[in-house]
């Protein structure tokens, strides 16, 4: 099983920018694609952004296409998500996650849940 640890999360004015980090255990790492999702107080949660194990394909919610970038550091065994112009309706808990069966494209796909999760980093856009 695969750990994974998020961070970079805080309180930023609308239009602001974070940077989210995951760190990400085991040696399969540049194997595996990795991908960001959220959950916002009293919705389900959605898939933001995904990446292949080689960095090459990156998938993105509409809604945050655009504004996030999603990127991966195998050297450090992470993948990171940069989010810029940041909205109100962006506030969540942001979540990274890995599944070695999981295609980056799969990511996006409702019923497709990735096995290994994080705990989560809160991301909260003030107006």
């Amino acid at each position: 099983q695969v750990q994974l640890a998020e961070s970079g999360g805080g309180l930023v004015q609308a239009g602001g920018s974070l940077r989210l980090s995951c760190a990400s255990s085991g040696r399969a790492f540049s194997t595996y694609a990795h991908g960001w999702f959220r959950q916002a107080p009293g919705k389900e949660r959605e898939f933001v952004a995904a990446i292949s194990w080689s960095g090459g394909s990156l998938y993105y919610a509409d809604s945050v296409k655009g504004r996030f970038t999603i990127s991966r550091d195998s050297a450090e065994n992470k993948v990171y998500l940069q989010m810029n112009n940041l909205k109100p309706e962006d506030t969540a808990v942001y979540y990274c996650a890995t599944d070695r069966s999981l295609r980056a494209a799969e990511y996006g796909v409702k019923g497709k849940n990735p096995r290994d999760w994080g705990r989560g980093t809160q991301v909260t856009v003030a107006s």
